[in-house]
């Protein structure tokens, strides 16, 4: 194992501050950063002695043996008398472990029982019959939908550490006075929804949903829209609908905290793509968090040709971001995805289609960069919505898109002969619905990913965006 680098923000809020120096010696579970506003406490994932430290990272010189133990979170935390199981999720330093980073602690400190339902259009889907009437009850809300493609943690974790997760949600359930819980999970995920379906199978409280296999399903406020039928806006969060919203990992590391009292120094992965053996996904269940994107690609076999590769994301095909070998994992890191070769666009004039589902403008023209492609236009569905100048858009129906002949139109009309999409399934199917016919040929942000994962390109929509909840997965 290499040096390890932790850096100092791997959550949403302000960057943690060294409650370490250099030269100490730490331990699995020792305290090394804690909170400066919001955030989430940070502990060493590794035995070791603390080589550096610089401004936005701390970096450990993992020693050779690595045994199993560590310092349980009482014992390097400073708990309150009488500490709460929140207390003990705060102290544990969880976040939001699907890739938003939000504090845990934070999330869960709220009365359900007695929060009202917001104001908002009930927009229950005629093909779904078992939504309860809105507002009646409050709800835990698992997100085990493993939205992006090629990712397979989440749903080997829930086929293997089922009990766990079952846990961390009658925690959140406890802490949160929520009345019920449901778990959102694709349909197609046959094996962990027997193993969910025998799991709760006396839970009165405790229920699941199915979701169709399109992205994206995970999006925080469609979980909320499958499961319950409520429509918040662009601004509202699932407390507004009287839910929260916890992923499962989440879950299972709240259980961790509550029932261990074991920090969280570790995160399950996905490696997969341009990998030695094939593109079958490699699963890793409690890496140290900090060690580098190159080790765990080694780890996975290696890549099978390094003079191809066209990038190595970490995250998700549709929001990671591209990285160096060297990059260092954290808490909400859940895929390393290597590619192969980019198509080549040299000469030609390329349109770039914004989505709140996909990547931001930024990451679409380092797409285009590193294709050669020139753009000359760019254009923004009309359904992702800008709350606050500079802001992360957010897109107005996750996963229900309206036409983009309009986008279409105006590329054709500058001159564009490629574009280059980040869009949801639905939105994408709405591309390819006049993109073609126009003479625009399409190019989605994911195309290299999904051809390193093996998984069909996006393109035109094949299956309906909803599924019956007949949950008989023996077919």
């Amino acid at each position: 194992m290499g040096n390890v680098q932790i850096l100092l923000r791997q959550h949403v809020g302000a960057p943690c501050a060294p409650c370490v120096e250099v030269g100490a010696d730490v331990k699995k579970g020792t305290l090394i950063a804690t909170p400066t506003g919001l955030g989430a406490n940070i502990f060493s994932s590794v035995y070791g002695k603390v080589a550096e430290i610089t401004d936005d990272r701390i970096i450990i010189e993992p020693a050779a043996e690595q045994p199993d133990e560590f310092v349980p979170i009482d014992e390097s935390v400073e708990l309150p008398e009488n500490a709460t199981k929140l207390d003990m999720v705060k102290a544990a330093g969880v976040v939001g472990l699907g890739g938003a980073g939000f504090p845990t602690g934070v999330k869960l400190n709220i009365n359900l029982a007695e929060t009202p339902l917001g104001e908002m259009n009930p927009e229950i889907n005629p093909e779904i019959d078992d939504v309860e009437e809105p507002g009646k009850y409050s709800y835990i809300l698992v997100n085990a939908a493993e939205c992006e493609p090629g990712l397979e943690h989440n749903i080997r974790q829930l086929e293997e550490q089922c009990d766990k997760c079952l846990r961390g949600v009658k925690y959140s359930m406890e802490i949160t006075q929520a009345d019920k819980a449901i778990f959102a999970i694709k349909k197609k995920n046959k094996k962990a929804v027997k193993t969910l379906m025998a799991a709760i199978e006396n839970e009165e409280n405790i229920s699941l949903h199915l979701l169709p296999d399109i992205y994206p399903m995970g999006e925080e406020r469609a979980v909320v829209r499958e499961c319950l039928g409520l429509n918040l806006d662009t601004t509202q969060l699932p407390s507004a609908a009287r839910a929260v919203v916890v992923n499962l990992e989440t879950a299972a590391r709240i259980a961790e905290a509550i029932d261990e009292k074991r920090p969280c120094i570790s995160k399950n992965m996905t490696v997969r793509g341009n990998i030695k053996g094939g593109n079958a996904a490699h699963v890793f269940m409690d890496v140290p968090i900090g060690v580098s994107v190159g080790e765990m690609i080694e780890k996975a076999g290696g890549l099978d040709k390094p003079d191809e590769v066209g990038e190595i994301i970490m995250g998700g095909a549709f929001t990671g971001r591209a990285v160096e070998l060297d990059e260092p994992t954290t808490k909400t890191t859940g895929g390393i995805l290597t590619t192969y070769r980019m198509p080549d666009l040299t000469g030609k004039k390329v349109g770039l289609l914004v989505c709140a589902c996909g990547g931001n403008e930024a990451r679409m023209r380092v797409i285009a960069e590193k294709m050669h492609g020139e753009v000359v236009s760019v254009c923004r569905c009309k359904q992702a919505i800008e709350n606050k100048p500079g802001a992360p858009l957010k897109c107005l129906r996750p996963g229900n898109c309206p036409g983009q002949v309009k986008n279409n139109m105006q590329f054709k009309k500058d001159g564009c002969e490629y574009i280059i999409i980040g869009n949801c399934s639905d939105c994408t199917n709405t591309v390819m619905a006049s993109a073609p016919q126009m003479g625009l040929k399409v190019f989605h942000q994911t195309d290299h990913v999904m051809r390193a994962v093996g998984h069909a390109q996006y393109r035109q929509l094949t299956v309906s965006k909803w599924v019956d909840q007949d949950i008989d997965v023996e077919d």
